[in-house]
C-alpha cells in the first residue's frame, strides 16, 4: 500500500467519527493528509480525534451539522489555518423514516434531501474558493448502491442518493476545465451502525448476502481505499464517475 500519496494535502471528511466516514478519515491521514474530522456530537468528535491522534495521525476535530451554514464555514476556516483545502469528502447522510418512497412523510422527505443532497451541494459550492487554490482539488461524494437500485424500505433515501449521482456528473463537467475532479463512491451493504438493520438480524443478513455475489458484507476499509485513490495524483484523470463498491451487487439505472 502506498502510504505517502497525500503528504502535504488537507482534507475535510464530514460525518467521520464512525463507520465509513471514520475509515476514510483514517486512510487519508495514514497516507499523509492533514484531516479535519467532524460530527454533530462533541463526544464522538473527541473520541475519534483521540483515536486517530494516538496513531500519530494529523487530525483536527470539529462539531459540524452539515445542514447549518455556520458549522460548514467552521470546517473551511479550519482548513485555511492548515494551509488550504485539497480534498472534500461529503459523507453525511440521514434516513429518519423506513418505508416505500411514496409512503414517505413530507417532513422526512425534506430532511433527507436537506442533508443527503443539499448539504453536499452547499459543501461543494462553499469549498470552491479554497479548492481553486489547490493544485489538485478533489470533491468526493459518498452516495450508495441504493442510488442505482432503490431499496424498497429506503425509498426516499434511495432517491436522494440517485440525485447525488446527477450532482456528481454535472459538477464534474463544470469543474473539469479548472482541474478539479468530482466523483462519487457508491457503497453496497457495509458493516456499520447505519446499516445495522441489514446486517445484524440473521434473516436480514441472509437476504443481503443473497444479493451479493462475493457473499460477504463489506467493511468500511473496502470503501476507504477507493477514496484515497481518487484523492491522490493517481486518480487525477478520473472525474464524473460513480464508483460502485458492492461485492458485485446489481447497479444500473
Amino acid at each position: 500500500m502506498a502510504m505517502n500519496r497525500l503528504v502535504g494535502k488537507t482534507a475535510i471528511v464530514t460525518a467521520s467519527t464512525d463507520g465509513i466516514g471514520f475509515a476514510i478519515a483514517q486512510r487519508l491521514a495514514r497516507e499523509g493528509a492533514k484531516v479535519i474530522v467532524s460530527s454533530r456530537k462533541l463526544k464522538n468528535v473527541e473520541e475519534a480525534q483521540q483515536k486517530l491522534s494516538q496513531e500519530g495521525l494529523l487530525v483536527t476535530g470539529l462539531v459540524c451539522h452539515v445542514g447549518k451554514r455556520e458549522d460548514r464555514q467552521k470546517l473551511f476556516t479550519e482548513a485555511e489555518k492548515l494551509g488550504g483545502l485539497d480534498i472534500l469528502v461529503s459523507n453525511a447522510a440521514v434516513n429518519p423514516e423506513v418505508g416505500a418512497v411514496l409512503d414517505c412523510s413530507e417532513s422526512s422527505w425534506d430532511k433527507i434531501f436537506d442533508i443527503n443532497l443539499k448539504s453536499s451541494f452547499m459543501l461543494a459550492k462553499e469549498a470552491l474558493p479554497l479548492l481553486r487554490k489547490s493544485k489538485a482539488g478533489r470533491i468526493i461524494f459518498i452516495s450508495s448502491i441504493a442510488g442505482f437500485q432503490p431499496f424498497e424500505l429506503l425509498g426516499a433515501y434511495s432517491v436522494s442518493k440517485t440525485s447525488l449521482l446527477g450532482l456528481t456528473k454535472a459538477a464534474a463537467q463544470q469543474l473539469a476545465p479548472e482541474g478539479i475532479t468530482v466523483n462519487s463512491i457508491c457503497p453496497g451493504v457495509i458493516q456499520t451502525n447505519f446499516s445495522a438493520a441489514l446486517t445484524e438480524n440473521e434473516a436480514a443478513k441472509e437476504a443481503s448476502l443473497s444479493m451479493i455475489p462475493l457473499k460477504r458484507i463489506g467493511q468500511p476499509r473496502d470503501v476507504s481505499g477507493a477514496v484515497a485513490f481518487l484523492a491522490s495524483d493517481e486518480g487525477s484523470y478520473v472525474t464524473g464517475e460513480n464508483i460502485v463498491i458492492s461485492g458485485g451487487m446489481q447497479s444500473r439505472l
